[in-house]
């Protein structure tokens, strides 16, 4: 038995799509160029993804103009002036502000995910953003002719919908980004933002079988931006107790950059249950140096002093581009790292006897 080993997502764009990317902002260039740039990238990173020899790949998210908001992209119910998220840095990102009513996607990531299909025969596995992250676009002084519950009522639909589609059109798993989930006890101290958070992606869950849950993951980090987070410094003691009673199979859960690792890897053996399948990071994308095999060889060694290896995997702590600009890692240090990921997990499970 091999330890499954996987991707988050994102993988830095090449500089061509870059370029045209750019050229279209400024009208230089048309949107059949930008989908010719958009479909040569795709194809150059499932082609680098392949040759790593990764079991699992993604598409790297190259069309998306950012994991967040890829769903929004062309509605015109939505403003500017939305919540406001500070980085460690100083960087900031702002959501948008839902204007009016009804609530739908405007893109489903199975659209992606049947782009990827066409030039890769390796299992894929698709993010979705999730319920709760786009529920912040609601404004607190709510929306004339359309309450909040209508509005949550719209979300949990159309997020069942997103999962939904991946399923069916093959994906290998389905990854929720829960990367609020953190951001939350920063935001509300008290917990009640974590709680409603929770409740919503279960409202979502609870649509799908056990079977279905158990190809379902979630994926918990503290942001990961131009090589800064937004929620680091939040206890993670706060997070992971409540983060285990999501109705999901597997947990992706961001490691290798916290300072108390075993402190960490006690709180998941503590609340884990016989039926999860942790993904533990083992990979830091917000440093430029490699990891060596031997240091991720250590760390899933250390990781299977906790966790049953049967229940044990590897992955990046986040994706390494999850903002379409965002261009601080290159791609030629993305995949050194999970070539690394990919060697030392090897190792690992070679010393483990699995």
């Amino acid at each position: 038995m091999m330890i499954p080993t996987e991707p988050i997502g994102s993988i830095p764009r090449p500089r061509a799509l870059l370029e045209a990317l750019t050229a279209f902002t400024k009208h230089r260039c048309s949107q059949s160029a930008i989908d010719m740039a958009y479909d040569a990238a795709l194809r150059e990173t499932i082609a680098e993804l392949e040759a790593t020899g990764s079991p699992v790949i993604t598409d790297g998210e190259q069309a998306k103009p950012s994991f967040a908001t890829y769903p929004l992209h062309g509605l015109q119910n939505l403003g500017a002036d939305g919540p406001i998220i500070t980085f460690a840095d100083g960087h900031q990102r702002r959501l948008p502000r839902l204007t009016a009513g009804p609530f739908r996607y405007s893109t489903y990531a199975d659209r992606y995910l049947q782009a990827a299909q066409r030039y890769t025969q390796v299992p894929i596995k698709q993010a979705v953003i999730s319920a709760s992250a786009l529920s912040l676009l609601y404004p607190e002084e709510g929306i004339p002719g359309y309450p909040r519950d209508t509005f949550l009522d719209d979300l949990v639909d159309e997020a069942e919908a997103d999962i939904r589609r991946c399923m069916d059109a093959g994906a290998h798993t389905v990854q929720i980004d829960f990367t609020e989930g953190r951001l939350s006890i920063k935001l509300d101290p008290s917990g009640q933002l974590l709680t409603c958070f929770i409740d919503l992606n279960n409202r979502v869950l609870s649509r799908f079988s056990a079977e279905q849950r158990a190809r379902i993951g979630i994926h918990t980090c503290p942001g990961g931006d131009h090589d800064s987070t937004h929620s680091a410094d939040v206890d993670y003691a706060a997070l992971l107790p409540r983060l285990f009673e999501l109705h999901v199979g597997r947990f992706y859960i961001q490691l290798a950059s916290e300072r108390e690792r075993r402190r960490v890897l006690n709180l998941i053996k503590t609340y884990a249950r016989p039926h999860h399948t942790i993904f533990v990071g083992v990979i830091d994308p917000l440093i430029p140096r490699i990891e060596t095999a031997e240091e991720v060889r250590d760390r899933v060694l250390e990781a299977a002093a906790y966790i049953p290896i049967q229940q044990l995997g590897t992955t990046d702590d986040c994706g390494f581009s999850p903002f379409g600009d965002d261009t601080s890692t290159t791609r030629e240090i993305a995949f050194a790292k999970i070539r690394a990921r990919l060697a030392g997990t090897a190792m690992a499970a070679r010393q483990l006897g699995a």
